[in-house]
């Protein structure tokens, strides 16, 4: 058993002292949470000389996040705002010569590329393509670029579409749920402007990479975009000049993410860890490949299954000996490099906290990353290899460093009581933790329980400000990592596969056990909140599990029936439940909490964005009903006009917060909660 008292003082090693000015500070309140300045687009030149970063900022008035764009020598000196204030752009990239940055951004209504001089000049457009550019990749000697692009219609066909013919034929290629075009790759060559055509045929584009000599193009296609068969994707190569086109692989596992080595021998992309030449799509971490441009011969390489990899920037090195990649272990995430040849990992940094690459120099001896942790919003620096030297570019957000009264976190770890499995978690202690040694004078904090989505997401040591506001009114927040979650390997990911409410909710609850046995927790105080699958498995664990006090679902699944065709649920067939609904009816019932919202006993409140199409936003209006007819609970649902399947609108995140808090202050505190009044700052 970890002893709380060991505990504490390992969190503030791991994770930094207690501020000098903590009687000084603060509560977070959740317009503290709106204020934060976040990070956006970083990018390192390929010389390593520049440093091209955005800064989101709120802007309360015109209701949204506007990014500010600035861009400094990598020591962190001469820095200016670099393109104008508010500019919607985006897939910045610098060309390989590092001369200009390249952008897209609307030009007449449509996305069009444009390029600004480092050394001085005005943005201008370089292309004017009759629809909008979606990505581009520069060739490596910067005389060209390729771009990718939906197929245009015709002038007729395209005024009868605006006119209103814009039937949509559901999952008859291209299309998926809603209206695609097939995909066009084009070449643009920098000095006349003028591009060519490289890719025509019948297939939608997801990702794509140029070679070294700019000759060929690899990328990933599928049929359509149909929302629950993503292992339709397969690996495509054709010649720039739009001949010898040819297809890779044929599987039934999704490829993604193709990236040329150097010296043009290999193609390393991501595909799970089945064959890619004849294996189905398993439940697993994946892994990378590697694709000899030669022989045609397919390789796994076997040393990293570890967990998520998308984040953060991956890259060769020079040599194509080497590949770096982002990697969470646990509630950590850092750099690692993979020897190609031996098959081998290694350790490239080892911070306690979310450490993200963003851009390295092309001789990769430089990195421009981010840098959070619990306590800490993210914030810009530069550093060679092994965080040698590293340099802090921004302080995005001084005022939270100094006012704010932050709870404290730790890891923690427990065995599950379904079968002994060992699950990890964070644990936030509020400020107003009551450490006394002698519990029965101690007084104990409320808990609420943070189910993370996925279920393959993870909580993770990052900085999450709902946790601080929570800690700021008293509460501590329990966020396990339960089977299902990634960052564990393949056992713990695959631990949830038949076990969808059963599983986790051990799991959880087992953490919630060792908690109230270990710290001063009250548990007739404790309430339970989740959102995309975490909303899942709130709504579940509510028709069995009846100690909280209140309970928080946001953009969840509680009929799984219901879902098929509405929302993402490819993995519920393939893996969780297993089947479809009429060829397994009973399990897929079971294991929805509609079927069971009669035994509800904890008011629950529920959220859900107006256009979610991940989790179908008539979910929450299915479960609110039947807890409102059956009226043994107190319900209320909140809607979110203009939303998908996150909260963008900073009015809104704060309607959705605010209610939350109010509703766990009545059914968990029973006080009649005051929110506080924004005060612009």
């Amino acid at each position: 058993m970890q002893k709380k008292g060991l505990c504490l003082i390992c969190s503030f090693i791991l994770f930094g002292s207690v501020h000098t000015q903590y009687f000084a500070q603060r509560p977070m309140t959740v317009d503290d949470a709106l204020r934060i300045v976040s990070v956006g687009t970083v990018l390192l030149s390929p010389d390593g000389q520049r440093v091209f970063y955005s800064l989101e900022k709120l802007d309360w008035e015109k209701n949204k996040h506007t990014n500010t764009y600035y861009l400094c020598d990598s020591e962190g000196k001469g820095k200016r705002q670099f393109l104008r204030e508010g500019l919607e752009a985006r897939s910045f990239k610098f060309s390989p010569d590092s001369k200009y940055l390249s952008f897209l951004s609307k030009k007449e209504k449509k996305n069009q590329l444009f390029l600004i001089p480092i050394d001085g000049g005005e943005a201008h457009s370089i292309s004017d393509h009759a629809v909008s550019i979606k990505d581009f990749r520069w060739l490596k000697d910067s005389t060209g670029i390729v771009f990718l692009a939906d197929e245009a219609r015709s002038t007729k066909e395209q005024k009868e579409y605006d006119l209103g013919a814009d039937a949509v034929f559901v999952d008859e290629a291209p299309n998926g749920k809603e209206t695609t075009r097939f995909s066009r790759l084009w070449f643009l060559e920098l000095k006349t402007q003028k591009a060519s055509l490289v890719f025509e045929e019948s297939l939608v584009i997801e990702d794509f990479d140029v070679s070294p000599t700019g000759d060929k193009i690899v990328f990933v296609g599928t049929p359509d975009t149909r929302t629950n068969y993503p292992f339709f994707a397969e690996l495509y190569m054709i010649d720039r000049e739009g001949t010898n086109l040819s297809r890779l692989t044929n599987n039934r596992g999704p490829e993604s993410d193709p990236r040329w080595s150097p010296d043009g021998k290999t193609i390393i992309f991501r595909a799970p860890y089945q064959s890619v030449k004849d294996g189905e799509f398993e439940l697993r971490n994946g892994s990378f490949w590697l694709l000899s441009t030669r022989t045609g011969k397919f390789r796994r390489l076997e040393c990293q299954r570890q967990g998520e990899i998308y984040r953060g920037a991956k890259a060769w090195s020079p040599d194509s000996k080497y590949f770096y990649f982002n990697e969470l272990h646990g509630t950590n995430t850092n750099l690692y490099i993979i020897d190609v040849e031996a098959d081998g990992i290694g350790v490239m940094t080892q911070v306690a906290g979310t450490l993200q690459p963003k851009s390295f120099s092309a001789d990769m001896t430089k990195m421009a990353y981010t840098l959070q942790d619990y306590r800490t919003p993210a914030d810009v620096y530069v550093a060679g290899m092994h965080l040698k030297n590293p340099i802090r570019i921004t302080d995005a957000n001084p005022w939270h460093r100094d006012e704010i009264l932050l709870s404290t976190a730790e890891p923690i770890r427990w065995k599950s009581d379904k079968d002994g499995m060992e699950i990890e978690g964070m644990l936030y202690l509020p400020p107003s933790y009551d450490k006394t040694p002698d519990e029965d004078k101690a007084k104990k904090s409320p808990l609420i329980v943070h189910i993370h989505g996925g279920p393959a997401g993870v909580i993770e040591n990052s900085y999450r400000a709902a946790f601080h506001i929570f800690g700021g009114l008293g509460y501590a927040v329990l966020g396990p990592n339960y089977r299902g979650s990634t960052g564990y390997g393949d056992q713990l990911l695959r631990g949830l596969m038949g076990e969808v409410g059963d599983g986790e909710h051990a799991d959880i609850m087992s953490g919630v056990d060792y908690v109230i046995a270990n710290y001063n927790i009250d548990s007739e105080q404790m309430a339970v909140r989740g959102w995309s699958w975490g909303g899942v498995s709130t709504g579940y664990l509510i028709t069995q599990v009846h100690r909280f006090k209140a309970a928080s679902a946001g953009a969840g699944v509680f009929n799984w029936a219901a879902e098929t065709g509405p929302g993402f649920n490819f993995d519920v067939s393939l893996w969780y439940i297993g089947g479809t609904p009429w060829d397994n009816p009973q399990e897929w019932a079971k294991r929805s909490a509609i079927t069971h919202v009669k035994d509800i006993k904890t008011p629950t409140i529920l959220f859900h964005g107006g256009e979610d199409t991940t989790s179908s936003v008539n979910q929450s209006l299915i479960y609110f009903t039947a807890l409102r007819d059956i009226g043994k609970v107190p319900v209320r649902y909140i809607k979110f006009p203009r939303q998908g399947h996150g909260i963008e609108e900073p009015r809104l995140r704060r309607i959705h917060l605010i209610e939350e808090i109010r509703w766990f202050q009545k059914y968990v505190k029973g006080e009649d909660w005051t929110p506080w009044e924004r005060i612009e700052k």
